[in-house]
């Protein structure tokens, strides 16, 4: 059914930040036949060929329908947070931690019970206990070892912004993933050297793209030596052509020594002040933390798992060896100040 895009999503969209995904978001998609009588309403920043098919698992073993609505997460956020009380949507499924932080910086999110919270390490949910990780996923950089060999990758993002890497570089900074890494390097080295990241990777002609699959199909096939994106894109592609990550041309590098460039986010998910009681919605959150659905992530969307049972994705080491900056993902709720920056930067036109 249409939805009337709010003023502020429209204003957003109008610089070219949030364009991603946008159309999306007067779109609803019933995951179960729309004559069941249970039926709650998700707002997902998760794209659909990613989570649908989880979403018809949880219907068809609960009898709950999921209306999911479906947009990048950063319009999604900005959705919610312009409806407000009369938002529709009782749970906010979000690609990243800043999306949630910025809706329960506003108040609408309920407390989740303990049982909840403490499947997941701390780290990874809201110390407020508003939102929780439903898996975790780390930025790295995809190269092409024909074009770069591994002894010339950088140590730090920051080398990107290098002469030497000019014109080589994908980034898509209208995705979400991306926007949350600049609020990382806001958090850990402060405005001013976010600034000039950002500065610096416009002035070394960056490969713009509307997202992390086109940057790596880019890499993959030649056409660019590398770029910025989230590890599991390389699961998805390889999963696509019917072959496995390490027969694929493109590499991943996960940046060492606590890089800015490393930071591992979370996909996680918030509850609704007026669904807080709704037994229907805790179901749906308590299913993405369950044995099957986190299975479901590490071989279906290669992403990491966040309870202790479940096992890695195969190809990428594991979550606990990996080397992350020094940030507190609570504190990645910056989010318009963020695409500001971006904006500012002429990353986007």
């Amino acid at each position: 059914m249409p939805t009337f895009l709010p003023k502020t999503v429209l204003a957003l969209a109008a610089t070219g930040v949030l364009v991603l995904g946008l159309a999306a978001c007067g779109e609803s998609t019933d995951t179960a036949d729309p004559t069941a009588e249970k039926k709650i309403t998700v707002y997902s920043g998760r794209s659909e060929s990613l989570v649908k098919p989880l979403l018809d698992k949880f219907t068809a073993q609960s009898g709950i329908a999921v209306e999911a609505r479906y947009a990048a997460t950063a319009a999604m956020a900005t959705q919610l947070l312009e409806e407000g009380e009369k938002s529709p949507a009782d749970a906010f499924f979000a690609q990243d931690a800043g999306a949630l932080g910025a809706v329960a910086k506003k108040g609408m999110f309920a407390p989740l019970p303990a049982a909840v919270l403490d499947q997941v390490p701390a780290t990874y949910r809201a110390k407020s206990g508003e939102w929780v990780g439903v898996t975790a996923r780390s930025r790295v950089l995809v190269y092409n070892p024909d074009l770069v060999p591994a002894d010339q990758l950088p140590t730090s993002v920051f080398d990107l912004t290098d002469p030497a890497w000019k014109g080589k570089v994908g980034v898509a900074p209208t995705n979400a993933s991306f926007q949350a890494f600049v609020t990382a390097v806001t958090v850990q080295h402060g405005e001013a050297k976010a600034k000039e990241l950002l500065a610096g990777l416009k002035a070394n002609d960056p490969q713009i793209r509307e997202g992390n699959g086109p940057i790596l199909e880019e890499v993959d096939s030649g056409r660019l030596a590398v770029g910025l994106i989230n590890h599991y894109y390389l699961g998805e592609l390889a999963k696509e052509k019917g072959a496995t990550p390490d027969t694929l041309t493109a590499k991943l590098h996960f940046f060492p020594d606590g890089d800015s460039g490393a930071l591992v986010n979370v996909a996680g998910v918030g509850v609704l002040k007026k669904a807080a009681q709704n037994p229907d919605v805790q179901a749906f959150v308590t299913y993405l933390l369950s044995a099957e659905a986190q299975k479901y992530f590490a071989e279906e969307t290669f992403e990491y798992p966040v309870i202790a049972e479940a096992a890695s994705p195969a190809g990428v080491p594991a979550l606990k060896d990996l080397k992350v900056p020094a940030v507190d993902l609570n504190d990645l709720d910056q989010l318009e100040a963020t695409i500001a920056l971006i904006k500012e930067s002429g990353l986007v036109p």
